[in-house]
């Protein structure tokens, strides 16, 4: 199995108590978002690799060393300011969390997101070649892999529009962003891709590939699972044990936060001590222990 730390919230941002309470005791449990009364339990003896994603790695350095599973990290690096995301600390300070990061696990395990691009007056083309020329020379002793996406509409990314002033892309606009970004990736000698982008940008020196294709579990873990099928987006099955509208980063084009209220209310109702992310289990949760 494959743990995801999360795509749903940054758990290592804002729980790291709480996942290091879990990993201690020995399992996580899981609410399922759509069916409440549902949750999945997970020990962590049934897990191969746990995948962390987050923007702000710096809570969990101090415990890195004491994980004993394979570790893949997807740390997401974006050249905007406070307007677009208002509760991260300074990019210097992630910078040197990635390089420590990349000591502990190596730097083939280390991916960086580029995530989203989207184009404003304040945040232009040439903004965005100049910002990733200077994060891949920065980062190149400690980073073997950059993943770029653009953005999408999501709910929040709506409600945020005149926040984001984001404009339509070009043609012209992918070309400039392809050829640009493959130069400054390969003269630091790191790879660059999409993931499930209508413009993969191959043709300017893109790698076709997955976030966490099958191959590259395998390799991770040696094991192949016959649930291991792709998802939509081609990556491989993962278990996210997070949950949505808990993010407390608030960035205006996020997809898993859509009600501030909400994430007010599961901030309130999170406790380190407990078995799931947000709240406590029921009298009539219904608990079964997920292997696949």
């Amino acid at each position: 199995m494959v743990l995801m730390v999360s795509g749903r919230t940054d758990i290592v941002a804002f729980y790291t108590e709480w996942f290091m309470n879990r990993y201690k005791e020995g399992f996580v449990d899981v609410r399922n978002p759509f069916y409440k009364k549902m949750v999945s339990r997970i020990y962590f003896k049934d897990v191969d690799l746990i995948m962390f994603c987050t923007k702000n790695p710096i809570p969990l350095l101090p415990y890195l060393k004491s994980i004993k599973h394979k570790i893949l990290f997807h740390i997401t690096l974006t050249p905007y300011h406070k307007d677009i995301e208002p509760n991260l600390p300074p990019k210097g300070k992630i910078i040197e969390a990635i390089k420590e990061v990349s000591k502990i696990v190596g730097k083939e395990n280390v991916y960086v997101r580029y995530d989203p691009i989207f184009i404003s007056g304040k945040y232009s083309v040439a903004y965005h070649v100049k910002s990733f020329d200077n994060m891949c020379n920065m980062l190149s002793d400690y980073v073997k892999h950059i993943i770029v996406s653009f953005i999408d509409e999501y709910k929040n990314t709506v409600k945020n529009k005149s926040v984001l002033k984001y404009r339509q892309m070009s043609d012209k606009d992918y070309e400039i962003i392809g050829k640009s970004f493959s130069e400054s990736a390969s003269k630091n000698d790191m790879t660059i891709q999409t993931c499930f982008e209508k413009n993969t940008l191959t043709e300017y020196g893109f790698i076709e590939r997955q976030c966490l294709s099958k191959e590259l579990a395998y390799q991770l873990t040696g094991k192949k699972y016959k649930l291991w099928q792709a998802r939509k987006c081609g990556c491989v099955e993962m278990a996210d044990i997070g949950a949505y509208n808990s993010c407390k980063h608030l960035c205006k084009y996020c997809y898993a936060n859509f009600d501030e209220d909400k994430i007010i209310e599961n901030c309130k109702n999170h406790n380190p001590n407990s078995s799931l992310l947000i709240g406590h289990l029921n009298k009539d949760d219904e608990i079964k222990i997920r292997k696949d």
